[in-house]
């Protein structure tokens, strides 16, 4: 990976709200970020909503973000809140236990 390369990779932190628990989201999640090369993780919220730490290339988090912003066709997506975020990333995207 070049320098340029190494600038352009971004974590960001998203909370996702509405319909996204018992709609497969965390599963569809990390079937998209598998696709895009997105490495991170996924979790249900005890307050209904996801969490979602995810690390790729700029443009690909965008593209990440627009695709949690739709969800899977049972979910009703009702706002995505999207943060910077730092520390340790997985090499690869897990699910993780509800917190």
């Amino acid at each position: 990976m070049t320098a340029q390369q190494q600038e352009d990779v971004v974590a960001k932190r998203l909370q996702i709200t509405g319909q996204v628990q018992g709609v497969g989201f965390r599963a569809w999640a990390q079937g998209q970020a598998g696709d895009l090369g997105v490495t991170g993780w996924v979790r249900n919220r005890e307050d209904g909503s996801v969490e979602v730490l995810a690390k790729a290339a700029a443009g690909t988090i965008d593209r990440f973000i627009d695709l949690c912003r739709q969800g899977p066709p049972a979910a009703r997506v009702e706002a995505v809140t999207v943060e910077g975020a730092q520390g340790i990333v997985p090499d690869r995207f897990d699910v993780k236990p509800t917190v």
